[in-house]
């Protein structure tokens, strides 16, 4: 019993030292919407899933065809591995109005920031973006499968209404046509 006490505590200090390292929420989750708009961005055209693979007694196919972009395949495709391109992310040091920049690190020998911190921050993206999908995950499946979220949408939708991590602009500066507000837009 004691043994998996001592364990639980350190679980819960451990997720709770995750969740105090990543100190701009509407950042972080803005660069996991970014990174999600691209494999949507970039996804090819594909055919329906013929999923008539049994034969009734005529010989004829039976079952159903899918249409691939409303499947549960192209969800797991877009959110599989999601998390994992996050570790190519890591914390500038340069400030933009005072708040943390995510950037996508293409060549980590190149780096000029100090390569260890570098490191550390992209595995705290990596676990923030996990913790994102695990309380996220079946509304922006729904949503991929309905189609209702696309390029342009990614950020609004999961960081915004989802996860509540960034602020809405206020209605009034939405009328202006003006952003206001603190929406972390990279």
């Amino acid at each position: 019993m004691q043994g998996s006490t001592v364990a639980t505590v350190i679980l819960i200090f451990t997720i709770l030292a995750v969740a105090s390292s990543i100190d701009d929420k509407c950042a972080a989750c803005n660069a996991v919407a970014e990174e999600l708009e691209l494999g949507i961005s970039k996804e090819k055209p594909r055919n329906h899933l013929d999923m008539r693979h049994r034969l009734d007694s005529q010989g004829q196919r039976r079952g159903k065809v899918i249409d691939y972009r409303v499947s549960e395949l192209r969800v797991v495709e877009l959110l599989d591995g999601l998390c994992d391109k996050m570790q190519d992310y890591t914390l500038s040091n340069k400030r933009d109005s005072n708040r943390p920049v995510w950037i996508k690190v293409r060549d980590w020998d190149n780096l000029t920031i100090d390569k260890q911190e570098a490191k550390a921050y992209s595995k705290d993206i990596s676990t923030y973006c996990g913790r994102l999908l695990e309380e996220t995950e079946d509304e922006i499946a729904e949503l991929i499968k309905k189609g209702s979220l696309g390029v342009g949408d990614v950020s609004k939708v999961l960081c915004q209404d989802l996860s509540k991590h960034c602020s809405k602009t206020s209605i009034s500066d939405e009328k202006n046509g003006s952003i206001g507000g603190s929406d972390g837009e990279l």
